[in-house]
């Protein structure tokens, strides 16, 4: 029997990647589970937008199928959706410079945020578990394995993305764990271990990367929670009073290394890969240096794995974007968005806000992202929400409650109204309060749109309707076409 060099050499790669998916699970079976201390801090706050000077800064959310992948980014995986989709819509490059992102996160999919899907945490039986990392410690490993797969196959589907691109929208923000990275001892010198995490997102990832293709949308990845946790939220991970992600370490090495294997397996089917999601620049000097040197350890891995095709995002860091003049432009880097987070929750000072207050403050956004933008990077309002209060159950954290009815602390704080009729259903939602979020809805749409682009944060939510993209359309606050302004120039 005579066989080709080629159909040799595809055999070989065959079997070299079976080799390397055994050896990976064989490890994942082994492992034994870390059993850190878990912190029950409740009352950590993020930055917040106070004050009356113009804003520097965001704040936070608090908070299977085949697959195949080989290293020039082709990837295909099953669906098993049973939609009537339409045939492959072909995808044009998107052109940053002129075209505006009109987006929407799918939050809570491939990394849990209690606040977004409680149904799940709930499910558990255990109060103890606040986040992916206690999910991990503290239930049995099957079941959290099937609880994780069940909540991966059906949070976001095939009719998702068809029904964001009829709802105008062009792009998707995925967050994704590092824990969710399939590296081998191949791909990096520092540890694989996922420990305590779940794994096994990857091929959600990959199902979720084919069908944006599918159906004619850009895809943002976002690598959303690093090895110790890069700001203590529960949406990096782990839910901590102490991170450790900056502070010496592998923790960053290995961060790098994981962006590389995302790019290198992946970056076929991405066009923005972002580097690292919130990163706490706030938390003082060696934390802010940390991150500027990651950014460009990151962005050079990023760049020769995948090349130049691929645009590459960073984050503020809670710093403000006129902290990065100058940074990753050109020669130094080039394809670089900035990407920037608006809410006005997380304090007080910002809940005493009536709504014309809060849409004055978010007007002074346009005095500040242009200019930088204009003279730096391209810049996206990449996390933004509809919400006016922080009454959605848990966003504070799970077991915590909110500042709004002072249910947050036992410490302090003050009573500013009663959650009802501001969260849950947007059935319990009055005519005048939807009003409230259709304004709120158009005056961060007309900042995003002053610069590169907006990612609403989120697609979806099981009882936070004020959040949700998807109930927005339904209840009629957030437009069919998201072009579609009944308040014009409202920061004239």
């Amino acid at each position: 029997m005579h066989i080709r060099l080629g159909c040799l050499h595809s055999t070989l790669v065959f079997l070299t990647q079976i080799a390397i998916l055994i050896q990976w699970t064989t490890r994942l079976a082994n492992a034994e589970q870390c059993r850190l201390q878990l912190h029950r801090n409740g009352d950590l706050d993020p930055p917040v937008n106070g004050g009356n000077n113009i804003p520097t800064n965001g704040t936070y959310t608090d908070g299977g199928p085949t697959a195949t992948t080989d290293p020039s980014g082709s990837t295909s995986a099953t669906s098993t959706s049973t939609s009537t989709s339409p045939s492959m819509t072909p995808v044009t490059p998107f052109n940053y410079s002129r075209d505006k992102i009109r987006g929407v996160n799918l939050g809570g999919w491939l990394v849990l945020e209690p606040w977004i899907t409680p149904s799940f945490f709930e499910r558990t039986g255990n109060k103890d578990i606040i986040d992916e990392y206690t999910l991990g410690q503290l239930l049995d490993h099957g079941t959290a394995q099937d609880m994780l797969k069940q909540h991966w196959e059906s949070w976001i589907t095939e009719d998702d993305f068809i029904a964001m691109k009829a709802a105008g929208l062009n792009h998707v923000r995925i967050p994704l764990g590092y824990w969710s990275v399939p590296m081998t001892s191949d791909d990096t010198a520092y540890s694989t271990s996922p420990d305590p995490y779940i794994p096994g997102a990857w091929t959600y990832l990959l199902r979720g990367l084919n069908w944006a293709k599918k159906h004619g949308i850009h895809v943002i990845v976002d690598l959303h929670g690093a090895p110790g946790s890069q700001n203590g939220y529960d949406n990096s991970g782990q839910r901590t009073g102490n991170p450790q992600w900056a502070l010496g370490g592998d923790n960053v090495a290995r961060t790098v290394d994981t962006l590389r294997f995302i790019a290198a397996n992946a970056g076929g089917l991405i066009d923005v890969l972002e580097l690292l999601n919130e990163a706490a620049g706030f938390r003082g000097d060696d934390w802010a240096a940390a991150i500027r040197k990651f950014w460009l350890d990151a962005y050079d891995a990023v760049r020769a794995a995948a090349g130049d095709g691929m645009k590459v995002m960073i984050g503020d860091a809670f710093l403000g974007v006129n902290s990065w003049t100058n940074f990753l432009v050109p020669p130094r880097g080039h394809d670089v968005l900035m990407d920037f987070h608006e809410y006005q929750i997380f304090s007080d000072g910002e809940l005493d806000r009536s709504t014309d207050d809060h849409i004055r403050f978010a007007c002074q956004y346009n005095d500040v992202l242009p200019a930088f933008a204009g003279g730096n990077i391209w810049t996206v309002v990449g996390e933004w929400s509809n919400a006016v209060t922080d009454c959605a159950r848990w966003l504070n954290g799970r077991n915590v409650g909110a500042r709004w009815d002072n249910t947050y602390s036992t410490t302090g704080g003050r009573y500013h109204g009663s959650c009802s009729g501001y969260t849950g259903s947007y059935t319990n939602f009055s005519d005048a309060y939807k009003e409230v979020l259709r304004r709120y809805f158009e005056v961060q749409i007309e900042i995003g749109e002053r610069v590169q682009g907006w990612v609403f944060w989120t697609w979806k939510a099981e009882e936070a309707d004020e959040w949700s993209y998807q109930k927005g359309l339904e209840g009629g606050w957030i437009p069919r076409d998201p072009t579609d302004r009944k308040y014009p120039n409202i920061c004239s």
